[in-house]
């Protein structure tokens, strides 16, 4: 498994093999892989000729700057396990690399990024785009990977693809959850053994979540809940909405036909936590 840390090597390495018409898949981290991570490239090595996964914990998407510091970095374990599930080659640059210059790039998603993780987190998903559209540029990707734990950055991505006018295929892939149903995060590691016992109510709400919302109105399940997150001391709601699918737009008391998906984040202490469901009448 090659690993390359400059742009000019990485461009190098994909205009190369779409030379030879081989097909590239992508999976852009951060690191700090764990299974979810290891299921998206496992599924990039099924379908391309070659897979190249990024590694780089990009500060401009960072609201705090604590959490930026206290966010895992284990790049050796990583590149061992990339190794281990057929990862032809590892893209790990360093900020410098990566913003040679002051960014000064904003995107204009309309409301797509002004609700939930946006509303919370401002200009998180400007510096989510702008680094995804440079790796991008660099690994020159026909198809990328990306869990749909995060759907509102999947959501974002896509259209960032769409205004960019990118011909690049977007593959979302199902979220990966421990045993007892939690959603795998890189942020899962910072929770103390107490936390760790309580977290995987989140999931379990979401689930009950999406019994009522077949019978119950669309209120009654967001009370549900907001008091089921914030009656356990451990844990606070910060938000927890149902929206559609497509636009991210908040449903009324009338239902869609077609499925919605509703979206979650839950502090545990100094870790924020974040999980979705669909909900179908």
């Amino acid at each position: 498994m090659e690993v390359i840390k400059t742009v000019e090597r990485m461009q190098a390495f994909s205009l190369k093999n779409r030379a030879q018409d081989k097909s590239i898949g992508f999976v852009p981290t951060m690191g700090a892989l764990h299974q979810g991570h290891l299921e998206l490239v496992k599924q990039a090595v099924g379908e391309n000729d070659t897979v190249v996964c990024s590694i780089f914990v990009n500060p401009i998407q960072f609201n705090n700057l604590n959490d930026l510091k206290k966010y895992p970095r284990t790049l050796d374990k990583d590149l061992q396990l990339l190794s281990s599930v057929g990862c032809n080659t590892v893209f790990a640059p360093d900020v410098d690399e990566m913003y040679p210059e002051p960014v000064t790039k904003t995107y204009d998603f309309g409301m797509l990024d002004k609700v939930m993780e946006g509303r919370y987190r401002s200009g998180h998903f400007n510096g989510v785009a702008i680094v995804v559209k440079k790796l991008f540029d660099f690994v020159l990707p026909h198809s990328a990977y990306f869990g749909q734990k995060d759907f509102q950055q999947l959501a974002i991505i896509r259209e960032l693809v769409k205004m960019e006018n990118l011909d690049l295929n977007i593959v979302a892939c199902p979220t990966i959850r421990e045993a007892d149903g939690l959603a795998m995060s890189s942020r899962n590691v910072r929770l103390t053994e107490e936390q760790r016992q309580h977290a995987p109510l989140i999931y379990r709400a979401l689930k009950k979540a999406s019994e009522l919302y077949k019978t119950k109105p669309v209120q009654e399940v967001r009370d549900f809940v907001a008091d089921t997150i914030n009656q356990n001391p451990q844990m606070r709601l910060e938000y927890f909405e149902i929206c559609h699918s497509r636009s991210l737009q908040f449903i009324g008391k009338s239902k869609p036909e077609e499925p919605v998906v509703a979206c979650i984040a839950v502090h545990m202490g100094e870790v924020r936590l974040i999980d979705n469901i669909f909900l179908k009448l």
